[in-house]
């Protein structure tokens, strides 16, 4: 019974893919249309791409063609195909700029540069670019009931950047290349006031301050041991109670002493 019922869906898997065979080579674009909503709404997305691309490509200013261009776009995010799917979504909205479908079309094509924003180690030029469309679909939709989950995507997103930036500074301090570590914590001292690094930053931009001036030539050593006892003053007032300040003190001692410091 086992091998009677593997024929058989092997059979029917082969007269339908025949069938489909046949629609997608064939002139008849009601058969394509229905043909594809069925693959659609069955999830195949792979196979009713191929015949919306077609649909639309013989009818582009009719309903079934803008519908077509739109399940297109759906069935490519559906696929996990990013790129293509923001593509043809942002074609969308230029094609069909009165369509009901716009402010959908619009967030969709946010979350495909949402979803195509790499991990955070990576370069983040497209998770900048998923910033500003989630921010520019905020701006024309201010009232939409998915500003809440914008907003919510948007500080995902800058978080993410924040952790790349921080882990800069991490990988200068690990490398002993202070005067990188130094350059890298004061922007993000900068760039991010409010963030849960904030303290950390301070205190390896402080360290490395402290690490550059004892690294340095003698014609830049005094200038760089003022700078890192003024980080250290700076540190000390925004932490009174950091459990950072032994070890930042320790090593100010040291470098005032002209000891080494391991």
């Amino acid at each position: 019974m086992k091998v009677i019922t593997s024929y058989l869906v092997f059979f029917v898997l082969v007269a339908s893919c025949s069938e489909y065979s046949k629609v997608v080579k064939g002139d008849d674009y009601t058969l394509k249309f229905e043909t594809a909503n069925a693959l659609y709404e069955k999830k195949d997305f792979d196979r009713c791409i191929v015949l919306f691309e077609q649909i639309y490509q013989h009818s582009p200013k009719t309903g079934e063609g803008e519908l077509a261009y739109y399940r297109l776009a759906k069935s490519y995010y559906e696929t996990k195909d990013y790129y293509m799917a923001e593509y043809y979504f942002e074609s969308y909205l230029s094609r069909f700029p009165f369509s009901p479908k716009i402010e959908e079309s619009m967030f969709m094509k946010a979350l495909c540069s949402v979803r195509n924003s790499p991990f955070y180690y990576l370069d983040q030029s497209e998770t900048t670019k998923a910033i500003n469309n989630v921010q520019d679909f905020v701006n024309r939709y201010p009232q939409s009931t998915l500003i809440d989950s914008c907003n919510q995507i948007i500080d995902d997103l800058r978080s993410k950047i924040e952790l790349k930036d921080f882990e800069e500074v991490r990988l200068y301090d690990k490398t002993n290349n202070y005067r990188a570590a130094v350059t890298s914590a004061e922007i993000f001292s900068t760039r991010y006031a409010r963030s849960k690094f904030f303290e950390e930053n301070e205190y390896l931009w402080t360290k490395n301050a402290i690490l550059l001036a004892q690294n340095s030539i003698d014609a830049k050593k005094q200038q760089r041991i003022d700078k890192a006892k003024e980080r250290l003053l700076n540190f000390v007032g925004q932490f009174k109670t950091s459990n950072y300040l032994n070890e930042l003190n320790s090593l100010m001692d040291k470098l005032d002493k002209g000891e080494k410091i391991k």
